[in-house]
């Protein structure tokens, strides 16, 4: 088993117990939590995530990160932005995400992981813009992180201001914050047209906390998700730079391809074969 590589239980099956049996059989180490039973985890009450943690751990796995939506939702609610999946979540100003921020730490602190993802806010038709107000509330939420001892994970998501390693690098270097890290999916880079090694990577060099594992190609213009090995996203280079860089922590799979006629659970089966077919230490 390779203790650094886990997965997104929602990407295998909305059962947590038949997610985390997936995990077990294909000896994974860590699962992160998004949804549970189609239930966003921070809908989830006390006794909810209680469950949660004892299914984790009679399994022998642990929670690696709280895979939040938080702050998916509009900077100015008048202006019109792009928007993307938030699994389940429907808070959609910003102070209703900072008092779900709060609820997250108690979450995290429940599952017994320092980790949650964040976002940058829908985007907007300039983000560069807004990039000034987007890194003061994420520097907000970065130092009350840093009081519960926790680190909020900024990940490139392309609906987001945020979209892009070049993006997201930026905003983390304006917040200067221990309490935010950068949660690199290269595959995202790939999905939404950029390269993601060397050029993305190259970006967010040095601020990596965390890293989803997931890959893509264009077809016909259209971003496809396909199983691991089987996109653009060149892992053997990627993997080999994070670890000459130092890099010493975990990778999730976020599968995001279904194979026509299947399920969600054979669409990570087939990334996880993909992913050990490239001989990657996983």
């Amino acid at each position: 088993m390779n203790k650094s590589l886990g997965i997104i239980t929602d990407e295998v099956s909305s059962h947590l117990l038949e997610a985390l049996d997936f995990a077990v059989i294909h000896e994974l180490a860590h699962i992160e939590i998004r949804t549970v039973e189609g239930i966003n985890v921070l809908m989830l009450d006390d006794h909810e995530i209680a469950s949660v943690k004892q299914a984790v751990d009679r399994q022998g796995l642990y929670v690696s990160c709280l895979t939040s939506p938080i702050f998916k939702c509009a900077l100015d609610p008048n202006r019109r932005v792009e928007v993307g999946d938030t699994f389940g979540f429907q808070k959609e100003s910003i102070e209703d995400h900072f008092q779900l921020l709060h609820r997250a730490f108690t979450i995290a602190r429940q599952l017994g992981t320092k980790n949650i993802r964040v976002f940058s806010f829908w985007r907007e038709e300039d983000p560069e813009k807004y990039e000034s107000e987007i890194a003061e509330y994420l520097w907000q939420a970065g130092s009350l992180a840093m009081k519960e001892g926790i680190t909020l994970l900024l990940e490139n998501e392309p609906a987001c201001n945020g979209g892009f390693a070049t993006e997201i690098g930026r905003l983390v270097r304006m917040v200067n914050l221990d309490g935010l890290k950068v949660l690199w999916d290269p595959g995202n880079e790939a999905y939404g047209g950029r390269s993601a090694y060397p050029e993305g990577y190259e970006e967010i060099r040095g601020l990596v906390r965390h890293v989803h594992i997931k890959d893509a190609h264009i077809l016909n213009g259209h971003p496809k998700c396909v199983p691991i090995g089987d996109g653009v996203v060149p892992f053997q280079e990627q993997i080999q730079a994070l670890s000459q860089d130092g890099y010493d922590g975990l990778f999730s799979i976020e599968t995001h391809y279904v194979p026509v006629g299947g399920t969600p659970l054979d669409g990570s089966a087939m990334s996880i074969a993909g992913l050990r077919r490239l001989n990657l230490g996983f």
